[in-house]
């Protein structure tokens, strides 16, 4: 078997050197050549399903092929198809899926981790300044994490933060000490200047998601004047030097119009971005305003724009509170992600501010095995209706339920927000959403 990998793997280089030159015609032998890898019934459907795409000249996922050849620089091809696809996808699930079968654990596709608590704004209703803003992830502590994820096949990082861009240096020595991983900042790319893009773009392995609320007075309005204009010249450094880059965007009462709005994606699509990746808001900590929280109605919008997008749109959609239906409710604790906050506290989400375990202390394969982890496994769908997925925003007692059983503790320093305080701020729009989202359950079930 090893030999028969390692002969594919001789093709595939072969196929990476040819791509440079005919995309058309090496695009196709690719993904065939991807088929080997793909050991779960759902990973080769996928694969198919873009082999049907790109016979379709006029189809959206085709064209964003074709983008990415147009537009990546050749290190960044390169490492998204060995480092994300074979790496943390192909081979990574399968690894962690067994694992987590062999050991009943739940085993991650991808650790998220605050490099920083520091930031260089101060935006409207951010959860990340409950922390304290002067914590650190020691490189040292980063690269353990790696080192230890990738034993148990995980190859997908993430940072955020506070803006994890502070500590640039740092995650530019850790994705070439990790030249096998796949790497993506949150970034609000005040700090992305033409040097860091093109120091991107020759590594390859890591993408920025770069955070915008709308058009500019959208984004001004909740991240400060100038906010947007210092977005959209990230967003030409990095097309400019091939780097691969996506928006993230949070949508909340205010702004749900302007971030579904065509005009807006087709926007991002012409400064370059490959994914949009659409979360909402959640009023955790003292200085939340719960006035915020998008409505039934807008959340239901945000859920039948970015389905329609996906059918027409030359981009990457993830939409992380309403895409339950497909990823078999909550992906947090560990399920699919889990994160590690600047003080080394392993959380469930970056939206549950609750922990029993600090890295510092244990190891990653210990952290899984923490009682708060072993909750979320064991209550894992929160909801038979997979479109309240969340044990915080569409199921806001269950979260007090498991933090209770576990001994968990609230990581917020600043005002150590217990979770029935901060289910009581959800409720209102979770008991609309529940019977927004029991109608189109069972209009679901009936159509199958």
């Amino acid at each position: 078997m090893k030999v028969k990998r390692k002969f594919q793997g001789v093709l595939l280089d072969e196929a990476l050197r040819y791509l440079e030159h005919s995309p058309e015609v090496t695009i196709p032998k690719l993904l065939r050549l991807l088929e080997p890898w793909a050991q779960l019934p759902r990973h080769r459907h996928i694969l198919q399903a873009v082999v049907t795409a790109w016979e379709d000249e006029n189809n959206n996922w085709r064209r964003l092929l074709m983008r990415a050849f147009d537009q990546l620089a050749p290190p960044v091809r390169r490492r998204f198809l060995t480092n994300f696809l074979l790496n943390a996808s192909l081979e990574g699930i399968p690894r962690g899926h067994a694992l987590a079968a062999e050991h009943q654990i739940n085993v991650p596709w991808a650790i998220l981790m605050d490099p920083t608590s520091r930031c260089n704004l101060s935006c409207r209703g951010c959860w990340a300044q409950e922390y304290e803003n002067t914590a650190d992830l020691s490189l040292a502590t980063m690269d353990r994490i790696i080192r230890e994820g990738k034993e148990l096949g995980i190859y997908m990082y993430l940072y955020s933060g506070g803006e994890p861009l502070l500590r640039a240096t740092d995650i530019v020595a850790l994705a070439e000490r990790h030249d096998d991983c796949m790497f993506c900042a949150f970034t609000n790319g005040s700090l992305v200047d033409s040097q860091l893009a093109l120091t991107l773009a020759q590594l390859g392995n890591v993408a920025l998601a770069l955070s915008v609320e709308g058009f500019a007075a959208d984004t001004d309005g909740r991240r400060g004047a100038g906010s947007y204009e210092h977005m959209m010249n990230a967003m030409d450094h990095l097309r400019h030097h091939g780097a691969l880059f996506g928006f993230s965007t949070c949508y909340h009462r205010d702004n749900t119009a302007g971030v579904v709005d065509p005009a807006f994606v087709d926007s991002m699509i012409a400064r370059g971005a490959f994914f949009g990746w659409y979360f909402t808001y959640i009023p955790l900590g003292q200085h939340a305003e719960p006035q915020m929280l998008a409505t039934a109605e807008q959340r239901l919008a945000v859920m039948q724009s970015i389905r329609q997008f996906r059918r027409e749109k030359d981009l990457f959609f993830l939409d992380f509170w309403n895409d339950g239906d497909s990823s078999g409710g909550c992906i947090a604790g560990g399920r699919r992600y889990l994160h590690i906050n600047a003080h080394g506290d392993v959380e469930p989400c970056a939206f549950v501010h609750y922990s029993d375990t600090n890295i510092h202390n244990v190891s990653l394969w210990e952290a899984l095995h923490s009682p708060l982890f072993l909750q979320y496994r064991q209550n894992q769908p929160f909801h038979e209706n997979l479109l309240l997925p969340c044990p915080l925003l569409d199921n806001p007692a269950r979260l007090g339920q498991m933090v209770a059983a576990s001994g968990a503790r609230s990581t917020q320093h600043r005002d150590r927000e217990s979770p029935e305080v901060l289910a009581a701020k959800c409720l209102p729009a979770a008991r609309l959403w529940q019977t927004k989202a029991a109608e189109i359950w069972n209009e679901h079930l009936t159509a199958q």
